[in-house]
């Protein structure tokens, strides 16, 4: 499948080892831009509507992290969060980024988050958007996200539950999604990675609260005041172990805030990296 059939096709580069698929777009200092863990996601279902205004200021780079996307399975992929910072760190240093702004979603957040604090060096300014990466109890609605087995139904609760306007639930979206967690590879990866009890993969993908209030960056912290999937006061609590922080909640908001407020997110985003380059 090429880039022509699919606009989920980006570039692709070996980074760590695995053969990785990466959209690219702009030019600029680098953000790197983290999607989160729903079944079939991909880097371009996340930030497809951000992107492009980004792209008018930044060089914006999206990978599919290992086990998602387009991005190879290794047979014997282990799926933890040192594998996974392995991975995005590989990923610069293969395009020989040695300081990149960062951006996460979710669980991409506690990758980010994870990156921040373990390679500080690496990373300038961060935002964490609905993030994990501290220890809150497992809601209803990222058990559904984490335990989704593919159907057309499932597919269209889930996405009642990721977004607060239900008129971005179109039947083409519910179809288009079901069909992308279905695709060859997609739910085997996906379905190993956050097995029942999920509470314990929280824990795994926290970073310890003493490493996040050494964190010395300027950080973002977004969140949608009505999101089902991560809770309001996991990003509260970023917020109060960073000194350096910034809470920024949007209202009528779920769990997609790129894309319920994309206009908005962009505009905040570029305003908070300019503001280095000022």
């Amino acid at each position: 499948m090429n880039q022509a059939a699919s606009p989920e096709i980006g570039k692709s580069i070996v980074a760590g080892g695995i053969r990785t698929n990466y959209l690219e777009a702009g030019q600029g200092a680098p953000v790197v831009m983290i999607h989160g863990s729903g079944p079939g996601v991909t880097a371009y279902a996340n930030w497809r509507l951000v992107m492009p205004k980004l792209a008018e200021r930044f060089r914006v780079l999206a990978p599919d992290m290992v086990g998602f996307g387009y991005t190879e399975r290794p047979a014997d992929a282990s799926y933890s969060m040192d594998a996974w910072v392995a991975h995005i760190v590989g990923f610069l240093d293969a395009l020989e980024l040695p300081k990149v702004n960062l951006v996460g979603n979710s669980f991409g957040g506690a990758l980010s988050l994870a990156l921040a604090t373990r390679y500080p060096e690496r990373v300038d300014r961060l935002v964490l958007m609905g993030s994990v990466g501290t220890r809150f109890d497992l809601t209803p609605g990222l058990d559904a996200v984490w335990g989704y087995e593919p159907s057309i139904e499932n597919m269209r609760e889930l996405i009642s539950v990721f977004a607060y306007d239900q008129s971005l639930m179109t039947e083409q979206l519910v179809r288009s999604r079901f069909e992308a967690s279905t695709r060859p590879g997609f739910h085997e990866s996906f379905s190993a990675m956050f097995p029942a009890p999920r509470q314990r993969h929280i824990d795994m993908l926290a970073t310890p609260e003493e490493q996040i209030r050494k964190l010395d960056k300027e950080v973002l912290i977004v969140h949608g005041r009505e999101d089902r999937v991560i809770p309001l006061q996991a990003s509260m609590r970023l917020f109060e172990l960073i000194e350096r922080s910034q809470l920024h909640v949007f209202g009528r908001c779920g769990h997609w805030t790129q894309i319920e407020h994309a206009s908005r997110f962009a505009n905040l985003l570029e305003d908070f990296f300019l503001e280095q380059q000022a």
